[in-house]
């Protein structure tokens, strides 16, 4: 229900990867108690239905390389909200501070005087692996993880993809590029400077979702598996030893299906 005669609150709400299961308790019970929701539009219909059926359901599509709501109008909206006295949930997908826009809005909203909560979420490139039965770190193949975009923000460089392979490679780390399919040719020639070619490659479209599909192969031939077998956003790239496993089973398949 509204609050009244006193500000509201506003909640960043990580809602995973797609599947409705993978949602936390506390995701749960913070959408179900919230009386306006600003939904983003990787978000699925299952778990936007577990609001309240009098709930406000605000749309505000976001999406890499497509049409998206302004973030500026965004942030004004929840803060209107809150000082409305609604509980206001802002509905992200994966976990609202990996790639979500989640501490600008943060920032933003203590700005403005507004009680802000934060409910975290599994992400992509954690749900993708998982879902291969891979892990990201392997005490024989990779002691760490890095996170990164392969969308940099308008007139801004991006990152160094040579400089992070040589530090990858010398610290045995696991490569996971969200944002990176239409760059993808880009970011596999930069990775190349610092990576062996035969590298383990791996490409997770849908992740967690019924529609989910994936392929495997070795970094030097990143951008032609991702051309030839037509995979598009939203989907994560994970590069490192750790896909060995993925790679070699695919070696399999193709074997089997040439004979």
């Amino acid at each position: 229900m509204r609050t009244t005669n006193m500000q509201g609150t506003v909640t960043l709400v990580g809602a995973g990867p797609g599947d409705p299961e993978l949602l936390t308790l506390k995701a749960v019970r913070a959408i179900r108690a919230a009386t306006v929701l600003l939904v983003d539009d990787l978000v699925g219909d299952e778990v936007v239905a577990l609001a309240d059926p009098g709930a406000r359901i605000v749309h505000v599509g976001k999406r890499g390389g497509c049409k998206s709501t302004p973030q500026a109008f965004i942030e004004k909206l929840m803060v209107i909200a809150a000082r409305e006295g609604e509980t206001v949930v802002r509905l992200k997908g994966g976990d609202p501070f990996i790639f979500g826009r989640g501490g600008e809005e943060l920032e933003h909203l203590r700005a403005a005087g507004i009680e802000v909560r934060v409910v975290n979420g599994i992400t992509a490139g954690l749900a993708a692996v998982s879902s291969l039965g891979v892990p990201l770190t392997h005490r024989e193949h990779a002691h760490g993880v890095v996170f990164v975009t392969g969308h940099a923000k308008p007139g801004e460089r991006g990152v160094d993809w040579a400089r992070l392979a040589a530090t990858a490679c010398d610290a045995r780390l696991t490569l996971v590029i969200y944002m990176g399919v239409s760059g993808v040719e880009q970011i596999a020639q930069g990775l190349l400077a610092g990576l062996p070619a035969a590298t383990p490659a791996a490409v997770i479209q849908h992740a967690s979702l019924p529609q989910q599909r994936h392929v495997a192969c070795t970094l030097g031939e990143l951008a032609r598996t991702v051309a030839r077998e037509g995979v598009a956003s939203p989907a994560v790239i994970v590069i490192g030893d750790v896909m060995s496993g993925l790679a070699a089973a695919a070696r399999g398949q193709q074997l089997s299906r040439v004979a």
